[in-house]
């Protein structure tokens, strides 16, 4: 072997000798022959290195994986042969091979019996177990090989394909046949013998056991001798988890249901004699953990075979089922309540499936009611939070609670399905308790009581949150609990968590407010005290912020006569914070952003006449506008950029405030009826001049750009004097992103307005097309994938904005743009249709070729349009479908082809026989389409259904195995050729 290239095995060599050692590895893998050296060196231990015999190990492999078919007999034997004195060696070596070489071992090992097994070396285990017997290193090498085997042939998470899936059925039913009761045996003795001296071992064949019990013969490992060893070993502190492990495997293999319960039930009883049912005597939570799996394990196939009987008939066997079921309950409860979370959460799902069964019974019993109460104490036990959680810096322990939490929720919603009564009254009982005493109570006593009372809103289902209507017994406990939350003044608890849960209730109960306004004032108080808005956690501010908003939404009408007062303490809230404050804000300014949303619902939807509504929203947007005014004039000068940065984000802000206060507006309340015109307009004449703003043009830009689209929507044909202006500066010096944001701009205006704008759109549209191509003729890295997805993109917009213009009936804003202008832009759609492979883009540009055969192509169309139908768009339409990267597996390319259909449907439908004619004679005849073919898509054509043709043409025309072959393709792409020069020359 190569020395010198050996030593760039060594994780510490230099480059070079890294960059030959890889080289020497492909020099070996490539050889026909030259892996026998490694061969050699492993079968007579030449090299001590360990990274050599990794190395030796992956050129074998490489050799067995993808080249054993082409190698001969005599070296398919030296294989085996190496393997076979490899593994002797390790017999007498005083020290085992590293665990990654052994593990490498493995692998080889398990390749080589799946290419050879069924073949060559049906003896394989024998030869194995011949040879290792029960020394220690051999079983090491046994073990690790059978774990490698199973990940090849059996695991179910890796993916095969159908050939190596019967392949691997093959393997496993001649295992079966042949070797699986003397591998068993082996495993009894190695458990037998190895359980005290090394438990390392023992451990293994644990794992080995359950790995193939799933689909060997379970009476081979399910009978006393095996069974009692296993237990004997759930006593031996080493094995005791893996044992543990192992017995779930044997549990949760699949098999006849009365089968499966007499399994379970013998495996309990000698489970309990031995004392493992005593949970409160373990100390071993690792273990309790497992043996919590093992319970869960045995208790939902006592469910699965219940299911199973239950639904055949079989009654006897289903009820003494269920009473093995239930004699499970008491030790599922003390696993539940365990104050070990993870030892919890293993048994949940035992827990849950039980009370499916129980929703299934016609009729409870005492017992059952018994369970299902014992079962709610203790999910309402272990919502509770301990005294080690963080709040203020929540990590991984914290995260992991929380998605315990979200276990026990399904719990609960699964116990309100099976009996909402009892849950109610128990869910009462501890709140009235705990908000009794809540003064007195731990903050995390309180916290789980109002989470309760929370939960309750999601577990008894109501339509639209209609908690307070329909049945009285439960209106009637709910409103009880509502009334006695905002009453007791327990939102004056001082702790996040409880502060945090109360305004979560209370939002989450609006309707509770309706049916009781009186007690809007009260939790009004707490919202806008120290309590909500000025608590002193930020976490607590910033979501009271937001569930005031809602608060506010949901019960305005029951707020008339606090509005003013309520804007006079949320003014200091409305502050837009200067970046040279340099003092924390109370609010962020996403937190802003619902204030001023709520103080626009307050004004909007007050009672007060229009002049106050009007006097009040501009008391309210004033500030922002002088605000802007002044920090835009700073930015004007300022030169530092990390300041720029800040002034801007600032400006930012101001234009998003204004813009959520118009939220606020709706059918009912527009605009114009509350007297807010003038105000919002001098907002635009203050914002608009940040559009020419030379720096920090991103942030500005976009800001106001989504101010424009509020305005679009709030201010009606008032906005349109000052979109030409707008227009203007977001065309000058743009980016593809900046074209990108601006398209939907004009297209909601366009869509909204009409004919209104059709004069601005005459006069913007080709400013607007030509920006689009300037940015698309840019020049770009080949590999610079934002740049490429941001044209793509620009794409679309564009398409879009054609699609909204010639489908809201102004066919005269293109119609007017002259006729280079107009062809120009005509060919683009057709590039579009054809050139990109972007279906979402391809089936936009379909529907714009269709809607313009409608405008311009009947006989009172534009002039030579129809030319431009029968040269260009009738070849896009089948260039299109025959294009390689036309993928009809892909849901959006069959929704192009669908509107290539309805474009071939329109063209017929306004030039008639002429275009039947035109294909018969002319067209399909270039392509060298069958007679046969050709009349027979002239005649779906014609047919009145045009999903008659699209279902034609995905079948039949251009499925991948019929019809319309690759010479036709090339046939469409001459008759193209024009279009393709020109668009080489525009660059599109």
């Amino acid at each position: 072997m190569d020395e010198q290239a050996l030593l760039g095995l060594n994780p510490n060599a230099d480059a070079r000798y890294r960059q030959r050692a890889m080289a020497y590895f492909e020099q070996l893998k490539e050889s026909q022959d030259a892996w026998e050296v490694c061969a050699e060196a492993l079968a007579k231990g030449i090299y001590s290195d360990d990274h050599i015999k990794f190395f030796c190990f992956q050129v074998l492999e490489h050799q067995i994986k993808f080249r054993h078919a082409g190698l001969s007999a005599v070296q398919q034997q030296l294989i085996r042969e190496t393997l076979m004195k490899w593994l002797q060696c390790q017999l007498m070596n005083g020290q085992p091979e590293k665990p990654f070489i052994r593990n490498k071992a493995a692998q080889v090992f398990a390749l080589t019996f799946i290419m050879e097994y069924l073949t060559m070396w049906p003896k394989f285990f024998f030869d194995i177990l011949s040879l290792v017997g029960l020394n220690p290193h051999g079983v090491d090498i046994y073990l690790r090989t059978l774990m490698a085997i199973d990940g090849e042939v059996v695991d179910r998470d890796i993916l095969h394909s159908p050939e190596e899936t019967r392949r691997n059925t093959l393997i496993k039913d001649s295992m079966r046949e042949q070797c699986i009761p003397h591998l068993v045996e082996s495993w009894f003795q190695i458990l037998h013998t190895y359980q005290h001296s090394h438990p390392e071992l023992t451990c293994q064949c644990l794992e080995v056991v359950g790995a193939y019990v799933s689909w060997i013969d379970l009476n081979l490992i399910a009978n006393d001798r095996f069974v009692n060893l296993l237990l004997s070993q759930m006593s031996v502190e080493e094995l005791r988890e893996e044992a543990c492990d192992c017995l779930f495997e044997i549990v949760n293999k699949g098999m006849d249901p009365v089968d499966k319960t007499k399994l379970v039930e013998s495996l309990c009883q000698v489970l309990q004699s031995a004392g493992f049912f005593n949970i409160e005597q373990e100390e071993d939570v690792d273990f309790l953990a497992k043996f919590s799996r093992l319970v869960n394990g045995m208790g939902q196939s006592l469910v699965l075979s219940w299911t199973k009987l239950a639904k055949c008939g079989n009654a006897k066997a289903a009820g003494e089922t269920l009473q093995a079921m239930e004699a499970k309950v008491p030790l599922l409860l003390q696993l539940l309540v365990h104050e070990d979370d993870d030892i919890s959460a293993n048994i949940v799902c035992f827990c849950y499936e039980y009370l499916h069964v129980l929703k299934q019974l016609p009729q409870l019993s005492d017992q059952q009611k018994s369970n299902i109460e014992a079962i709610m104490l203790a999910v309402m036990k272990k919502l509770t939070y301990d005294d080690e959680y963080n709040f203020e810096n929540e990590g991984e322990d914290e995260a992991m609670f929380v998605e315990y939490r979200k276990q026990l929720k399904m719990l609960l919603d699964r116990l309100a399905q099976v009996s909402p009564e009892l849950l109610l009254e128990a869910v009462r009982r501890v709140f009235t308790n705990t908000m009794q005493n809540w003064q007195t109570a731990l903050f995390m006593e309180v916290e789980v009581a109002i989470r309760l009372l929370y939960m309750l809103g999601e577990a008894l289902p109501a339509s639209h949150g209609a908690h307070f209507s329909g049945d009285t017994a439960k209106t009637s406990a709910l409103q009880d609990m509502m009334r006695t939350l905002v009453s007791c003044n327990v939102s004056s608890y001082q702790h996040t968590s409880v502060s945090l849960e109360f305004f979560e209730t209370v939002v989450r109960y609006d309707k509770f407010f309706t049916a009781e306004p009186q007690h809007i004032p009260t939790v009004l108080m707490a919202f806008l005290d120290q309590r909500g808005l000025r608590h002193n956690s930020p976490k607590v501010r910033s979501r009271v912020a937001y569930l005031f908003s809602r608060f506010v939404k949901t019960l305005h009408k029951h707020m008339n006569s606090f509005i003013e007062d309520i804007l006079t303490q949320i003014q200091d809230l409305l502050e837009l914070a200067p970046p040279e404050n340099g003092f924390p804000a109370l609010l962020t300014s996403d937190d802003q952003l619902f204030m001023f949303e709520t103080a626009g619902i307050l004004i909007v939807n007050g009672e007060s006449p229009v002049e106050r509504k009007q006097a009040l929203m501009r008391s309210l947007l004033l500030p922002l506008m002088d605000a802007f005014r002044l920090l835009f004039a700073k930015l004007s000068q300022e030169t530092e950029e990390e300041r720029r940065s800040a002034l801007a984000d600032c400006l930012s802000h101001a234009v998003g405030f204004a813009s959520r206060t118009s939220k606020a507006f709706s059918n009912k309340q527009t605009v114009k009826q509350c007297g807010c015109t003038e105000v919002y307009r001098d907002c635009m004449q203050t914002f608009l001049p940040a559009l020419s703003c030379p720096v920090q043009r991103g942030v500005l830009r976009s800001s106001v750009r989504s101010f424009l689209h509020r305005m679009i929507i709030c201010l009606e044909e008032e906005v349109l004097p000052f979109i030409p202006a707008a227009s203007e500066h977001m065309l000058k010096d743009c980016e593809a992103k900046d074209l990108q944001e601006f398209i939907p701009l004009i297209s909601q205006m366009t869509a909204k307005f009409k004919r209104q704008v059709s004069p601005f759109l005459q006069q913007v549209f080709m400013p607007l097309v030509l920006a689009i191509f300037e940015v698309l003729a840019r020049p770009a890295e080949e590999n610079d994938q934002t740049a490429a997805l941001e044209k793509q993109m620009l794409r679309r917009s564009y398409f879009t904005f054609i699609q909204t213009v010639t489908g809201s009936g102004m066919n005269e804003v293109m119609a007017n743009q002259g006729a280079e202008n107009i062809e120009r832009v005509l060919f683009t759609i057709i590039q579009g249709a054809v050139d990109f492979p972007d279906p979402i883009a391809q089936k936009t540009c379909f529907i714009i070729l269709s809607k313009l055969v409608e405008l311009w192509g009947g006989k009172d169309g534009m002039v030579g349009f129809p030319d431009f139908i029968y040269k260009h768009i009738v070849p896009a339409c089948f260039l299109a479908p025959l294009k390689t990267t036309f993928d009809l597996s892909d849901a959006q390319t069959v929704l192009t082809l669908s509107e290539c259909s309805v474009t071939i449907k329109m063209i017929h439908l306004k030039r008639g026989p002429e275009f039947i004619q035109f294909l018969q004679q002319d067209y399909l005849p270039s392509l060298q389409v069958s007679p046969e073919i050709s009349q027979e898509l002239c005649q779906v054509i014609q047919q009145p259904d045009v999903k008659m043709l699209k279902n034609y043409m995905k079948v039949r025309l251009f499925s991948p195995h019929i019809s319309l072959t690759a010479h036709c393709y090339r046939s469409a792409c001459d008759c193209l050729l024009s279009v393709q020069a020109f668009f080489q020359r525009a660059k599109l």
